[in-house]
């Protein structure tokens, strides 16, 4: 029994070990394998992008409506050094236009949670 297997090597065994696929058809071949690959791929980037950023907006609502209730508007976006580190950073938007840091949410925001007050037992 031998060890030689040219037929996994690419080769035909009695042809000159000519190759089964030519170059032209191994870079078409190439070529479908990556695009398939980023098909798959880049979908669910995206979809998880988009996920963060409406729970992101979410909670930064109820962060704003809990902290600052006299804010006009509020603003959740990702920021690599913000006040609040890295991640999602909430902050609230007055009626000048200003920007005041709320909270920070975190590299991967979690779902709004309401706050209740404290209370005395």
């Amino acid at each position: 029994m031998t060890d030689n297997h040219p037929e996994l090597s690419g080769y035909e065994p009695n042809d000159d070990y000519r190759p089964l696929r030519g170059k032209h058809f191994t870079t078409i071949l190439r070529v479908v394998v990556v695009l398939g690959l980023i098909a798959l791929v880049v979908p669910g980037v995206l979809t998880t992008m988009r996920v963060a950023s409406d729970t992101a907006s979410n909670a930064c609502v109820t962060a704003v409506a809990q902290y600052y209730p006299s804010a006009v508007d509020f603003d959740a976006r990702f920021e690599f050094a913000g006040p609040g580190g890295f991640g999602w950073q909430c902050y609230a938007i007055d009626v000048n236009e200003r920007e005041t840091f709320v909270t920070p949410l975190g590299i991967i925001p979690s779902a709004p949670r309401h706050l209740a007050p404290a209370t005395r037992t």
